[in-house]
């Protein structure tokens, strides 16, 4: 997981997550990381157009984004 956080950071690539909020919400999100501090990760969401953190432990699943364009955040 740590290796696909380090390379959306360092190639802008977007990443798509399931994640499980606090309040057991789940939600599907495309990010692109900008910082990686412990247990969270900061991230661009597309989704919501504005910088997110999202503990690490809530993340059920990540994957390089299906659909590839360039995005530049």
């Amino acid at each position: 997981m740590n290796g696909l956080f380090q390379r959306s950071m360092e190639e802008h690539i977007p990443l798509e997550m399931i994640y499980l909020s606090e309040n057991q919400q789940l939600s599907q999100r495309k990010l692109i990381v900008k910082e990686m501090n412990g247990d969270t990760i900061r991230a661009y969401c597309l989704l919501r157009k504005q910088i997110r953190t999202f503990r690490i432990e809530n993340i059920l699943s990540i994957l390089p984004d299906s659909n590839p364009k360039k995005w530049v955040h």
